[in-house]
């Protein structure tokens, strides 16, 4: 007879990034980093802000790995949250009901939790507001979940077309959500301080009158443009 699986599986210590590299991501917009990591890094786009007045997030990824209409792993997570960390709970893009509310997101907050983020919906829209927590999710949806299992905490899962590992850093905005592997932490703020002296400089070109970025002339003179007429 084969004995029945855990229901949970749970790894306590994994890689985390340092202050310093924390520093580095803070206070800088998602599309500079993505723009950092050759315009990639972005989870896909119905994930978004619960709230657009909502505050950007920086912080370690600890990953809640639920099944569809699942949050037992989310709710282990409050056991090991860390101050200033990201939950991100996958439920594998379920949308039947809720992958959260505001009684889990209000202790989240309380163990000092930065955000939340997950691939499902949400629910208790006020409730979630008055904890302070900010969130990004697909929606709303009433429907509860179950608690049962398997899961698993401290790992890694795929979560808006992106993989995410515990330990990766985690920046979003009104924009959107962006996932930093831990690999590539230094590599990344590394290129930061390029990307914004390009992006300010184009923007005081724009504010001073440019039209344009393509020189059509030139482009054909090289026989990279034909010109019809």
């Amino acid at each position: 007879m084969i004995e029945e699986p855990p229901i949970l599986r749970i790894r306590r210590k994994f890689p985390r990034p340092t202050a310093t590299q924390l520093a580095a991501f803070k206070g800088m917009p998602t599309g500079f980093i993505c723009d950092a990591m050759n315009g990639k890094g972005s989870m896909a786009t119905p994930i978004a802000p619960l709230d657009l007045g909502q505050p950007a997030i920086c912080g370690p990824a600890l990953v809640a790995q639920n099944g569809p209409e699942e949050i037992l792993a989310t709710i282990a997570a409050l056991n090991l949250i860390e101050a200033g960390d990201v939950v991100i709970s996958s439920v594998d893009g379920w949308q039947g009901g809720s992958c959260a509310g505001d009684q889990i997101s209000g202790m989240m907050k309380n163990a000092g939790a930065a955000g939340f983020v997950t691939d499902g919906p949400m629910r208790d829209r006020e409730g979630v507001l008055a904890t302070g927590l900010p969130c990004w999710c697909t929606g709303l949806n009433p429907n509860s979940p179950y608690g049962k299992g398997p899961g698993a905490v401290g790992y890694g899962a795929v979560v808006g077309g992106v993989q995410v590992e515990s330990g990766d850093i985690i920046v979003a905005d009104e924009n959107g959500v962006v996932v930093v592997p831990f690999a590539r932490i230094d590599e990344v703020a590394g290129k930061l301080a390029e990307v914004k002296a390009a992006e300010d400089a184009l923007e005081a070109e724009v504010k001073a009158g440019k039209k344009t970025i393509l020189d059509l002339e030139e482009m054909a003179a090289e026989g990279k443009v034909v010109f019809d007429d």
